[in-house]
């Protein structure tokens, strides 16, 4: 469809400006919503309700939207990663488990610190520039060896059994089910609704819109992990690299989330309290970055985007980091209690 737009510049370039326009959207929204799986599931219990519903209602929207999508014949994800016969079973657990645990140590996913650190928050800003070194270390760099190595271990699997949409309404409905249980507000319920719109949005933007059989670009949705590291990449080496999508995300969320930050007086600049603080959010940052690329998406790359693809590979990462992120609430839960027992003898 590219070719009948007559915009004048690549489909790499548009997808640039297409990604800076889904990263804005995005980046407000997320902003004003306070978008994050971590609150939504081991959040303090004020604002885990909430938050849930916010999550629940974007993958709801996000599931019905991306499914619809395919049914149109508007997007396919056959010769996506996510539908591989061959699933590297080792390289995902670890990778989500990784991640998920990094998570609750950095205090947010790769989507919610890019978000924080707009807002003026530099823990944040240090802990996604520290997550976007080490994706490039284990996809590019001297851990390289150990991604071939993991993801060498591979287990044939098949796709979900039945049709696609018939499992679009079984999550849909899930997702509804929360929702209706939640605390949230009917505006922070709409922001949701449109941050999970922008899921088939993107993969029908760069499979269907930006489709040109003689200059493709890669299928693509919402993102964190891959995303930072090509930025980062990018910024530091552009005259050997070109910007696409993702690195248009990026900007696009850092832009959008700086605009709602200023424009609802959210914008505070924040520091570490303290070393062990910034120990357990570099920690943390380096977890994510590797297991993201290890465990091939994040909390929306997985998660969001990746399970309404109803790709087997999506759904195990999506679970591995869930379990990843009760897992290291729990064991700093029982690490606090243990200095709570010390500090009381």
């Amino acid at each position: 469809m590219f070719e009948t737009l007559g915009l004048g510049i690549t489909p790499q370039a548009a997808s640039v400006w297409f990604g800076l326009m889904i990263g804005l959207a995005f980046g407000v929204l997320a902003q004003l919503t306070g978008f994050c799986l971590r609150r939504a599931l081991v959040g303090s219990r004020a604002e885990r309700g909430a938050a849930r519903g916010v999550w629940a209602m974007a993958l709801g929207v996000a599931v019905i939207g991306t499914q619809g999508a395919v049914a149109l014949g508007l997007v396919s994800f056959e010769a996506h990663r996510f539908a591989a016969g061959s699933v590297p079973v080792a390289s995902i657990i670890l990778g989500g488990l990784m991640f998920g645990f990094g998570t609750v140590l950095a205090r947010g996913c790769l989507s919610r610190l890019t978000v924080l650190s707009a807002s003026g928050n530099l823990r944040a800003l240090v802990a996604i520039i520290v997550a976007a070194l080490a994706a490039q270390a284990i996809l590019q760099g001297a851990l390289a060896p150990l991604r071939l190595a993991l993801s060498a271990v591979v287990v044939p699997l098949d796709g979900l059994p039945g049709a696609g949409w018939l499992w679009a309404v079984v999550i849909a409905g899930l997702a509804l089910l929360i929702v209706i249980r939640s605390q949230a507000s009917g505006a922070m319920l709409l922001g949701g609704a449109l941050i999970g719109a922008l899921v088939p949005l993107a993969w029908i933007g760069t499979g269907f819109v930006l489709f040109d059989e003689f200059d493709p670009i890669a299928l693509q949705g919402l993102a964190f992990t891959g995303p930072w590291a090509d930025a980062l990449f990018w910024g530091i080496a552009a005259q050997v690299t070109t910007a696409g999508f993702g690195v248009g995300l990026v900007g696009g969320v850092l832009l959008g989330a700086l605009a709602a930050a200023l424009g609802s007086r959210q914008f505070q600049i924040e520091a570490f309290s303290g070393a062990g603080q910034m120990g357990r959010s570099l920690g943390g940052a380096v977890l994510m970055g590797l297991g993201g690329v290890l465990a091939g998406g994040c909390t929306v790359g997985a998660g969001l985007a990746g399970l309404p693809t109803l790709g087997i590979s999506a759904i195990m990462a999506f679970g591995a980091v869930v379990a990843g992120i009760y897992a290291g609430d729990a064991v700093l839960a029982r690490r606090g209690a243990n200095r709570g027992m010390l500090a009381a003898q």
